[in-house]
This record gives structure tokens, sequence and C-alpha cells, in this order.
């Protein structure tokens, strides 16, 4: 281990603990995305337009690696695409024709330079890149026994701690791909990642296949990784397919070669969440249109909670394309409900209730003439504790909506998610522990109704009896992770965590 320990290129930049994780909503980890041999060398702004279509999947931080004929360049930091990656930050990353880049919303660890990816490591065979969207489960198990055998770790997340079990494998195997063979051994639990080498890049994805990842080939015969077709679509690639379960996609000179040792090894488990929510409309995750299964859910919604009304709303932007749907399959007209102002920040991250709250109002507005007097259907695609929720219905009444019934395209929301949401305890889910009656009081909803978790799966299309649906079941594809306190050591040691 001593070969290795120690030798991450990161930077610190420390904000406060409590700023983050403040939330109403549940919230992705990110988004990760690579490009192969682009011949005009400027592989990093195809990265930025790839970035821009992920931004959905995290806001708090994002990062480039470029590679110049070995040579890594590598910038990172907190904030959204646009502020970080200046036209001066892009002109210093330079020329080549590979690179990688990440979007981040944490899941674990604060939100700080340190943990933005990608993760740059070099060791005695040279350098590694790489980033990733999931969560192990195992985290807490393998960092405690790298550490015990010398591996220092600059940040919390479990990105790093990938970087290290491949690289220790890299240090006894000839290529970097049999290194990544033979770390998903030990890895369990959600795991997309873009690996880039010297000459080579790497897609792999974990053997249940629970994170999206697809690739495309651009006419210029450069390809192109990312978590979601939307983004190939952003920087003109066409879309081939998606990276299969447990698969090993290898780009080098050569052309593109598959390792498939890891497919087959683990029942599918796609995250149902991708088609409800985490994943943008124009993509297609695992052969499904996810706006197609947005409208089903509004449909499904309708048949399951029919109600007397005069309009149909979708909260922006998730709720848009369910409320469409329930409107075909009711009959009930949809309207344009809310403005929703694309200028401000994201309403969780701001440090205090009554700052977040008029936030909330800030970013979202009702439309008096499409509310006022009527009967409203008020459709959205999740609630987690439930503020905002409450926010929204009550920004309707005043406005004068006469009634407000609230649908939700998924399920409930009952168990905490281990494999790369923010929810990792079902403390604070207000479905958890309240029944639907009391929520619907709660929320000052003259009715509340939730999609089945039968026809929530058809939401997956062919892969219906093949999805992870652990946080509204408590069916839980892997063992549950003993910990979840990856870090521990950014408590006060008042806290009594370390």
């Amino acid at each position: 281990m001593s070969d290795f320990s120690g030798h991450l290129c990161l930077f610190v930049f420390i904000i406060k603990k409590g700023d983050i994780k403040m939330f109403d909503t549940i919230h992705e980890e990110c988004g990760v995305f690579g490009v192969y041999g682009q011949k005009d060398g400027n592989a990093k702004s195809t990265v930025l337009s790839g970035l821009y279509a992920l931004q959905h999947r995290g806001e708090e931080g994002c990062g480039i690696t470029v590679n110049d004929d070995g040579i890594f360049k590598t910038h990172k930091d907190v904030g959204l695409v646009g502020d970080v990656f200046t036209p001066r930050v892009m002109e210093e990353l330079g020329e080549g024709t590979v690179a990688i880049g990440h979007t981040r919303y944490g899941t674990t660890g604060s939100n700080n330079r340190t943990n933005c990816q990608p993760i740059e490591v070099r060791h005695i065979k040279g350098f590694m890149s790489l980033v990733h969207n999931g969560n192990l489960t195992n985290a807490a198990e393998l960092r405690r026994s790298l550490e015990l055998n010398g591996a220092i770790f600059h940040t919390t997340v479990d990105t790093e701690t990938i970087a290290y079990l491949v690289t220790r494998e890299r240090i006894k195997l000839p290529s970097v791909e049999e290194a990544v063979e033979s770390a998903m051994n030990e890895l369990e639990g959600a795991y997309s990642l873009i690996i880039m080498s010297p000459q080579k890049l790497i897609a792999v994805r974990d053997p249940r296949g629970m994170r999206p990842l697809c690739y495309g080939r651009r006419e210029d015969g450069s390809f192109v990784v990312a978590s979601e077709s939307c983004a190939l679509s952003a920087v003109g690639a066409e879309f081939v397919r998606d990276i299969e379960a447990g698969e090993i996609l290898v780009f080098d000179k050569d052309g593109i070669r598959s390792i498939r040792t890891h497919c087959g090894t683990k029942k599918r488990a796609v995250c149902l969440f991708e088609y409800i929510y985490f994943s943008r409309s124009d993509s297609v995750i695992d052969g499904m249109p996810v706006q197609r299964s947005h409208l089903m859910a509004g449909e499904f919604l309708a048949s399951e909670h029919p109600v007397d009304a005069d309009v149909v709303i979708g909260v922006p932007d998730s709720g848009i394309d369910a409320a469409l749907g329930y409107s075909r399959a009711s009959g009930i007209p949809y309207a344009i409900g809310f403005v929703k102002n694309k200028y401000i920040g994201r309403t969780f991250i701001t440090p205090g209730q009554t700052d977040r709250e008029n936030k909330v109002k800030i970013k979202l507005s009702p439309i008096d003439e499409a509310v006022r007097g009527r009967r409203v259907v008020l459709i959205d695609d999740s609630i987690v504790r439930g503020t905002t929720s409450k926010q929204i219905i009550q920004m309707l009444r005043d406005k004068g909506a006469k009634e407000v019934h609230m649908r939700i395209s998924s399920p409930a929301f009952l168990h905490p998610c281990y494999y790369g949401t923010d929810v990792d305890s079902s403390k604070g889910l207000i479905a958890s522990n309240h029944s639907i009656k009391e929520v619907e009081e709660l929320l000052n909803a003259d009715s509340l109704g939730y999609l089945s978790l039968e026809n929530a799966k058809k939401l997956a299309g062919e892969w219906e009896e093949h999805c992870c649906t652990a946080c509204f079941d408590g069916s839980y594809p892997t063992a549950i992770p003993k910990s979840t306190d990856k870090d521990k050591f950014e408590h006060k040691i008042s806290e009594g965590v370390q």
C-alpha cells in the first residue's frame, strides 16, 4: 500500500457542514461524462457541454480532467458548471483528445472542493483519473481495511476508495482494465465509473446496473460515455447502446473492447427513481424513454386516484410530464400553473428554514388565472419531508384555489436509500412517520394519492421485474450498510463521532 498511499492529487476548500443537505426533495449524487479520441484536441469543450446536459444530476460541484498525451490537468470546485468553468479556466486546461468530467450532489461528506471529482491518482505506474456515480454499500469496511494497511484518505467520498482499490490492483497487474476487473470483486453497491489512464478511457457499470451509463459516437470518430443519453445528444453523438450491467468497456487506439467477466453475476436492480425523477425527460434509460415513463405515471395516477376537479397542474419541472399524463387520462384540462424563476439557486442549500421558505416563494410563483376559483389537481414526483409541498399548496390557496388535490407520481418514500441519494435514514421521511390521512392534513391538501408500487414498476419498461424498489418497500438488493457515517472527520470532537 505504501506505493500509492498519499498520492491523490487533491485540494482543500472548506465550507460549513451545516450549509448542506437541508433538503425537501430527493437528490441524486452525480453525473459522469467522458470523451475519447477527439481529433481537434478540444475534448474539454465536449466534456463541458456534456456536463451542462447533466447539471440536473448534481448542482453542488463539478470538475474536468484533460489528458494531453499522458499529461493530466484537472480543475474542480464547488458551484454550477457555468460558474466553475470560466473562459480563463477552460483556456488553462489546455488541449487534449481525451477528457472526463463530473457533476456532483454530495450524498456523503461535506460540500467542499476536496470532495469534488474527478479524483486524480499518481502512482508508480502512471496517472489515473476517475469519476463515479452511485454509492458503495461496503465503503466503510473497504476504507477501514485500506487505512489499516497504510492508505491515507483525503476525501470522504466512495470514489477515493475505488481509486485506491484499482491502484492497488494496477500495481500487481499489467493493465488498468484488469485492475478494474479485479477490484470489482470487492465492490458492493451502485457504481457507474469512467476511468481515464494516459492511453485509455474505461467505462464501468456495476453488476446490478443500478445507475445508468451509455455511450455514443460522434462524426469525427470520437467516442462519448455519459450517465444519460441526453448528454450524448448535447454533443452531437449518436447513441450506440447502454453499457451492460457488470460490463467493462475499454476505448483505446485499437477501438473498443468489452470485458464481460462480471456480467450476469448479480440480479439486475436498475433504480426505479431514474424513471420517476432523476433522469431528464429527453433521455432513454436502458431502452425506456424517460418522458414516456413520466406520462405513464400520470395516466396510472388518474385511474388510481380520480377526483372531480377543474384543472391539472404540475410542479415545475419534475411534475410537468406526469401532469400531462393525468390530464389526458382524466379529461381534466391541463394548465401551466406556475412560473419558475430559473435564476435562483437550490432552496435546500440555504441555511435556516425561513430563508429556504422564502427561496421557494421566489423560485415558484402561481399563475392567478390558472388556479383562482378552481379545484386543482397538483402533480409532483415525490414527497420527502413535506415542507416544500405544504408551502406550494398554501401558495395555491393564497391565489384563490378552491381545492387542492395532491397526486404523487411515485409510491410513498418509506425507507432509506443507500445507492446514490442523500436519504440514508428514515428519520424525517414524512410518509415513514405518518399515515396518508395524517400527511394530507399536514400538507393542508384536500386529498392525497400516491402511485401504487405495482404500476410504478411498469415505468421501467422491460425491467419491470428487475428494478430496485427498496426506498418504497424495504426490499434491498444488497446487504444494508453497517455504517453510513463516512464523514466522521468532518464532525467536531464534542459530537463524539471521531
